[in-house]
């Protein structure tokens, strides 16, 4: 027997084929994430995905070293020591595990988790606009939201360094912390 597909030429339904037969739509984006290297590896393996054209992300901050001859230098440094942030489909994730110093892909089990492109993308544009530094990571303390600027609608947790304000914006899936200062009117409490 023969079922008859009384489709109109040129009105598909949503992921029918011309044939109708039903389709997956199986086109998948890129996603941000974790990648765990070798400790004080990073800049080496942002510089090997640079080589395999695979789109990464290491934030960078400048800290004052002074060395045992007293000189004080400038020396850039990973944000989140021990993790880059790779761009990647799923299937490319093999590409990434085959570059030196590259450990794991942070997920759950053998599973990559994909980090949340807002998490990124605001840590992407908001980097060079304020002064950002590895900060412990927190579980407890008071929630505050920043309401304005680039890093608008992140949530972390209020802390104070000298006379001024920071909040502790956190990775959860990696388990790291940074510490952004903010003014006090670019904050409001989030009600846990």
């Amino acid at each position: 027997m023969y079922v008859v597909n009384e489709h109109i030429p040129g009105e598909l339904g949503a992921g029918m084929s011309p044939s109708g037969a039903l389709v997956a739509s199986v086109v998948e984006s890129p996603k941000w994430f974790a990648v765990y290297t070798t400790p004080r590896h990073e800049k080496a393996v942002a510089r090997h995905f640079e080589f395999r054209r695979i789109e990464s992300f290491l934030p960078l901050y400048m800290e004052m070293h002074r060395w045992k001859n007293g000189c004080r230098v400038n020396v850039e440094q990973p944000l989140f020591p021990g993790y880059i942030f790779a761009r990647i489909g799923r299937r490319d994730s093999t590409q990434v595990l085959s570059v030196p110093g590259v450990l794991l892909i942070v997920g759950s089990g053998r599973e990559p988790l994909a980090l949340p492109d807002f998490e990124i993308e605001a840590l992407r544009s908001g980097l060079h606009l304020r002064k950002f530094e590895p900060h412990p990571y927190l579980v407890v303390g008071e929630k505050a939201r920043i309401k304005s600027g680039s890093l608008a609608g992140m949530v972390g947790v209020l802390a104070r360094k000298k006379n001024s304000l920071r909040v502790v914006l956190t990775l959860e899936l990696i388990m790291r912390s940074v510490a952004v200062e903010v003014d006090a009117d670019e904050l409001e409490r989030v009600s846990t």
